[in-house]
């Protein structure tokens, strides 16, 4: 009887332990999470600029003038 309470006593241990470790690991996670977020947004805003950087460089194109030839 006093086996099974030590074996029981062990699997509790291992089970706060694992439990400790994963709330570690979910911590970290999320920090993790938190700085991508802000790398996506980041990139995400930089992408936008560039996309209406170049948009206004396209409006400043001169337009070819046509010959009235078909090509």
């Amino acid at each position: 009887m006093i086996s099974d309470f030590t074996s029981l006593l062990e699997k509790t241990r291992q089970l706060a332990e694992l439990s400790q470790a994963l709330r570690n690991e979910n911590a970290a996670l999320r920090g993790e999470l938190a700085t991508l977020s802000e790398d996506h947004a980041r990139l995400e805003a930089r992408m936008k600029e560039a996309h209406d950087r170049v948009a206004l460089l396209i409006d400043k194109l001169p337009v070819p003038a046509h010959d009235g030839e078909s090509a």
